[in-house]
């Protein structure tokens, strides 16, 4: 089957296309009739009209007595007036007036005497405390509008007025069809070549979040013909089709043709990234959508392409999220075919916003978990340069962003268990840490980006940590350096240790593969350090070039065979169930502003390192030591 190569569609150009196509073809929503009682967040298809009054009859407004209010003119606090026991009824909130009586008076300002009348000092106005036959609610008056979103109190409201059924706007039904010969349902223990479907998982959680009620069908094998029969059948039992995978241009890929097959194609390949292999078909006024099988492009198109068409369907205006501008702390590529969305996290640091990028990989869907917000680079922009202010698209509430603590430097896990412990301390409280290395965070903080920096720069020449870094880039002062924790660095290897690595010297064995940290962390200084002290010539390492940017990355790739060894810390090994190499054991410290010293975040920072809860999670985690965390280190 030959492959029809993809188009390149602007964004607002298909999404304006799609439209009008489905239209054409009669793309509505349907209505359906529900109890009020199961209403709530339902969108109404017409406008409710109240069938009785509220209240529909006099009722009392308060505990007390109800009388005619002429028998109460001429009381004052010098000419009480006393009703015998005939002239007035005790009512509560709600009762029915009792017939012939036109007010009612509060408990609380009449007297109760013992033969049973009642002594009034205040006259009665006709109708007091009186609730009026429809004073809420006049039969036959509008409750509420078509195309209105029914509240808590709109439920109560159409109750009141007799209502108990109402037509609604039915929600659409979406069919999620996962298709490839790899995939496997979601389990904890997936072979070498299995794929765990979770995409429908993702999208279905989005689609009940718009209103929708998602239908996951089994999952697909690459065969045309089966992937074909399943479109049929999702056409007919849902509103809408995502075929998930099988839209870019792999030998399997028979999305468009079966697309193609039942119904229409009007474009295969859209000018974003990710998501650019995006189809967009339909089966007369039933769309359905080519969905990229990457988890990241598959959530910026769902977004892009089904939403809009959610929101048409409830006839709400498409939701618009918060912009705002800040401040880049590392630069942004862009290539200039596409429209590119870029995940960052985010956080207040002083006055300015800073936004950190995450990986952009399509399959990074840990990335979109952390996003407080996404840059959206136009198609024909090169990108952004670190420290440019730019748009962004918020997916977290700038209050949340004001009270997080941006951290900016050296990878380690314990910044993850210092996050959780300062949220639980703290639930207004939040944590966004970006991982660039040592030097990029000393960069950050010098930038004002940063309220903190993991750093562990070595000094080779005299064997100390990180001082004479901060003296040299911060002359003048205005930071602290402050004490974090001793953490034991070494050779991660092997389960087993199959290659008899005994020393630092043995990783240019023929046929050991290295995996090594980025330029500017601390673990590549002190690597690079390593080597000129024992003589170890970089291009004798297999594997020297080849980096990942944090220890945890490193250890993935010995732990799944894909490389031999690599400079890491004890604790990320044992996490990974690892053998270890000892080689020294370094200063992991903070490195903090002054202008952020006495920040409400940074102050719960350092209560959290002194704390015993931290003290508990590091040593469960091995390969630290404590030494007075939180204390200040004197730089003279």
């Amino acid at each position: 089957m030959s492959f029809e190569y993809l188009t390149n569609v602007p964004l607002d150009q298909a999404k304006k296309d799609y439209m009008e196509l489905l239209r054409r073809h009669g793309f509505a929503s349907c209505s359906e009739c529900i109890p009020v009682r199961e209403s709530y967040g339902r969108i109404t298809c017409r406008a409710v009209y109240a069938r009785i009054n509220a209240p529909h009859y006099a009722a009392s407004a308060m505990d007390g007595i109800a009388l005619r209010a002429r028998d109460s003119f001429g009381a004052t606090e010098t000419t009480p007036v006393t009703l015998e026991t005939d002239r007035y009824v005790v009512v509560d909130t709600g009762d029915p007036v009792p017939e012939g009586c036109d007010a009612v008076i509060m408990v609380e300002d009449t007297v109760r005497n013992d033969d049973g009348t009642v002594t009034i000092r205040a006259a009665a106005a006709p109708w007091q405390h009186i609730r009026q036959i429809g004073e809420d609610i006049c039969a036959g008056e509008m409750i509420l509008p078509s195309y209105y979103e029914i509240t808590p109190a709109a439920i109560g409201a159409m109750i009141a007025g007799g209502v108990t059924e109402l037509e609604v706007l039915r929600r659409p039904v979406v069919g999620i069809i996962p298709t490839g010969d790899e995939i496997i349902p979601p389990c904890s223990d997936p072979k070498p070549g299995d794929i765990l479907e979770f995409n429908s998982s993702i999208f279905s959680a989005m689609l009940q979040d718009w209103g929708a009620v998602p239908k996951t069908y089994p999952i697909v094998p690459d065969r045309f013909e089966a992937i074909r029969d399943m479109l049929l059948t999702a056409s007919e039992e849902c509103d809408m089709v995502i075929l998930n995978a099988g839209s870019s241009a792999g030998r399997d890929d028979y999305s468009t043709s079966a697309i193609r097959e039942v119904g229409e194609v009007l474009y295969h390949g859209i000018a974003i990234k990710p998501g650019k292999p995006a189809i967009l078909g339909c089966r007369g006024s039933k769309p359905i959508l080519g969905v990229p099988g990457y988890p990241v492009s598959g959530i910026i198109v769902i977004e892009e392409l089904l939403r809009p068409l959610v929101d048409v369907w409830f006839g709400r205006e498409s939701d618009i999220r918060s912009r705002t501008r800040a401040t880049l702390t590392r630069p942004v590529v862009s290539g200039l075919k596409y429209q590119e969305y870029v995940r960052v996290r985010m956080g207040y640091v002083g006055d300015r916003l800073t936004a950190s990028p995450l990986p952009r990989g399509s399959g990074v869907v840990s990335s979109f978990m952390k996003a407080d917000g996404i840059i959206e680079v136009p198609q024909g922009t090169e990108g952004y340069q670190s420290g440019e202010e730019v748009r962004v698209r918020l997916l977290n509430p700038k209050k949340k962003l004001k009270n997080t603590l941006v951290v900016i430097g050296s990878h380690d896990p314990l910044l993850d268990e210092l996050a959780d412990l300062i949220h639980m301390e703290n639930h207004s409280l939040y944590v966004s840490s970006a991982h660039v290395g040592s030097m990029g965070g000393i960069m950050a903080v010098r930038r004002g980006e940063a309220h903190a920096a993991g750093i562990h720069l070595l000094d080779t020449e005299t064997g100390v940590y990180n001082r004479s870094y901060i003296r040299k880039y911060f002359p003048r002062g205005g930071v602290y350096l402050v004490r974090c924790v001793g953490r034991q660095q070494g050779l991660m290897l092997q389960k087993g240790n199959p290659l008899s690595l005994r020393s630092f010297e043995d990783i240019t064995k023929e046929g050991l593969r290295y995996v090594n940290r980025q330029k500017g962390s601390g673990t590549r200084v002190l690597m690079d350090y390593l080597c000129a002290k024992h003589n170890v010539p970089a291009e004798k390492i297999y594997g020297y070039e080849r980096e990942e940017m944090t220890h945890n990355a490193v250890a993935v790739q010995i732990a799944s065979d894909s490389a031999d060894a690599g400079m890491g810390i004890y604790s990320t090994a044992k996490l990974y169930d690892l053998d270890f190499l000892p080689i020294c054991v370094e200063e992991y410290d903070l490195l903090i502003p002054g202008d952020a010293w006495h920040n409400a975040a940074v102050r719960q920072l350092i209560a959290t390192l002194q704390s015993p809860a931290f003290a508990a999670r590091i040593n469960a985690m091995g390969g630290y030591t404590l030494d007075h965390p939180g204390e200040i280190i004197d730089l003279v």
